[in-house]
């Protein structure tokens, strides 16, 4: 290979590859000036990367590297010839001149995780990571390193999306906090805020204001606006922090979580607990180090659909996901998690499109998810059930508007294959198409006076709802029930409704099960099982100040507050864990045979071991039930 600098060749023996060091740089700046992400590098700088470039000659049919290698310690560009991306013998994608490849093994420090082959003669340009590094930890870097991993593999693959990684883009993002956060109070000096970070080797402190929201002060804030404008380190941090922060509940999604901090343009994320408590701070640099097939491109390709006809093609590939994730042994937990934050991403996009084809603006207002999506727990099965919350007072039309919206996203939601609850709250009903101050009326007078007809069943539906849209708005019905953990009246009732469903545990040596109808001699796994704890969950974290969040949340905090004794609170647990691996399970083999997902399993068909831990679990359940029975005198056996 021949180059006007004369370099000297390599030769790879284990790639079969030629490696020429010393490539003509002005060349190699200009190609590399016209390509993301290095189009936003000025030349200076950009001559400076490209003299640490080598130039690799692949032959046809050659691997780079294989999947499973050692972590890649160079970052390649492709700049002729291609290379196709290969998952376990299928090829996902092909990528051709100036595409970057290897970067997710490179900064994640993780092996590879697909093989790389050249598909014709390639060359390709070769950057060592440490300087590969420096390029990509710039907020543009990041960004595309972002994107592209969490768009992998590409659409144009085809098929049913393939078996994923279980890896940290579906871990609970609270798993990733490495230790203890930097705080501080809004009066602390920005010297003084800046010790913090360094004791705590943080690159960012958090400030804890007086009426319990939060604030930021990151490195970057302390160059641009402190060091750079010449502020004084006795200046209060609350001169130069940010607010308010986004931030994130430890139960979601790494993923998920990546996405909403690049979508704001923010670079650190506060997690923090159902309590208000904060766990620690995530950074983008923590969560781009997120190798992944995932599902999460799903979600890439409902925000670029422009028609239902696109929003549906996209849905079609949910439940395949479904089943890959449930395939590469991903929890359960974990996958409901990840099914919800698609529907939530096909619910926002059809709202986008609804409103951009009306004339004239839209009222203002928060779409409000009800039951399993709320709670972030929402499977195959699950019904759709939603509410509007209007925050344009003074327009008497606003509802009639809001409703004729929720209407037309309730039928695109259906078309994308999700039912809507026949016995459940819908945004088409006018009655759950309110006000903010009508919401909130209505929540005080089901606190006040819980014994009035239905006030038990709404607080419970409207406890657990939480917005899709008008996210910046918080949770606007949800935070009026914050006083119900004062109301020793409602919590009694509350706790007496939350012991309505009991497990079927009434049989010595079998289960109850359905003796007439379709379910005939099957178990229903979600009635039976789900919902006896998903109501005692609520109930005990609604004790403890908790409104909105998942069942796993709500019990933990519920032990930490003590309204459930941290022993029932993990028997709960368990059983809540091992139900919904059970219940995905059988919806996994449901749709495998083309039937639709329902909650009701044969016990015959059950593994021995499978009937007797499910046994056990019932029996567990029932056990707590008693106790807290007792404890509340309700007289339920």
């Amino acid at each position: 290979m021949a180059s006007s600098l004369q370099p000297a060749v390599a030769r790879n023996e284990a790639a079969g590859s030629d490696v020429t060091s010393a490539p003509a740089i002005a060349e190699v700046v200009d190609f590399l000036a016209a390509r993301v992400p290095f189009d936003s590098v000025d030349r200076a700088e950009l001559a400076r990367v490209v003299r640490h470039v080598d130039i690799e000659f692949h032959p046809a049919g050659s691997t780079i590297f294989s999947q499973g290698a050692e972590p890649v310690e160079h970052l390649r560009v492709v700049r002729s010839g291609a290379v196709e991306v290969v998952l376990d013998d299928r090829v996902l994608d092909r990528l051709e001149s100036g595409e970057l490849f290897g970067h997710a093994s490179m900064l994640s420090g993780l092996p590879t995780g697909f093989t790389a082959r050249a598909v014709e003669d390639t060359l390709c340009y070769r950057i060592p990571a440490g300087v590969a590094r420096d390029l990509l930890a710039r907020p543009e870097g990041m960004r595309f390193v972002a994107r592209s991993l969490l768009d992998w593999p590409a659409e144009a693959a085809g098929g049913p999306p393939p078996r994923p990684t279980f890896d940290a883009a579906h871990r609970p993002v609270g798993t990733l906090v490495r230790g203890a956060p930097a705080l501080c109070g809004p009066q602390t000096s920005i010297r003084e805020a800046a010790e913090a970070m360094t004791s705590a080797a943080e690159t960012s402190v958090v400030v804890q204001l007086e009426d319990g929201s939060l604030g930021i002060l990151t490195d970057h804030d302390l160059r641009t606006r402190v060091v750079a404008k010449g502020v004084g380190g006795d200046v209060p941090v609350s001169a130069a922090m940010t607010t308010p922060v986004f931030t994130a509940s430890p139960d979601r999604l790494a993923g998920d979580v990546l996405l909403d901090m690049l979508d704001r343009g923010m670079r650190h994320c506060p997690v923090v607990s159902a309590t208000g408590t904060v766990l620690g701070v995530v950074s983008d640099a923590d969560l781009v180090a997120i190798e992944t097939g995932s599902s999460f491109y799903l979600r890439r390709a409902i925000g670029r659909a422009q028609t239902l006809e696109a929003l549906v093609a996209c849905a079609a590939d949910l439940r395949p996901t479904v089943i890959a994730l449930h395939d590469a042994r991903v929890d359960a937990t974990n996958i409901t998690a990840i099914y919800t934050v698609v529907l939530d991403a096909l619910t926002r996009r059809l709202l986008e499109l609804a409103v951009a084809a009306r004339e004239g603006a839209a009222p203002s207002f928060a779409w409000l998810a009800l039951g399993s999506q709320a709670r972030r727990e929402s499977v195959p099965s699950s019904d759709i059930d939603n509410a509007i919350v209007c925050f344009d007072d003074e327009d008497p039309g606003a509802i009639e508007v809001l409703r004729e919206i929720g209407s037309e996203v309730i039928a695109g939601l259906e078309a994308c294959g999700f039912d809507r609850d026949s016995h459940g709250v819908n945004a088409a009903d006018s009655l759950v198409v309110r006000t903010l101050a009508s919401w909130q009326r209505a929540a005080r007078s089901w606190l006040a006076d819980p014994t009035q007809e239905q006030a038990l069943i709404l607080v419970s539906v409207f406890i657990d709802s939480r917005p899709v849209w008008g996210i910046h708005m918080g949770t606007p019905v949800a935070d009026t029930f914050k006083a119900a953990r004062r109301n020793e009246r409602l919590q009694r009732l509350l706790g007496r409704f939350a012991l309505s469903y009991r497990p079927p545990t009434g049989f010595l040596r079998g289960f109850v099960v359905e003796h007439s109808g379709e379910h005939r001699g099957r178990l229903d796994l979600k009635h039976g099982g789900l919902v006896p704890i998903v109501d005692l969950a609520r109930w005990a974290g609604m004790a403890a100040g908790v409104t909105s969040a998942p069942t796993r949340e709500r019990l933990r905090a519920a032990a930490d507050a003590g309204t459930l004794e941290r022993s029932d609170a993990q028997t709960l647990e368990d059983a809540f864990e091992l139900i919904s691996e059970l219940r995905l399970e059988h919806q996994v083999s449901q749709i495998r045979a083309g039937l639709q997902p329902d909650n009701h399993v044969d016990p015959g068909e059950l593994s021995a071991l499978t009937r007797s831990h499910l046994k056990e679990s019932f029996r567990a359940i029932a056990s707590v039930q008693k106790r807290i029975a007792s404890e509340l005198d309700l007289g339920v056996r």
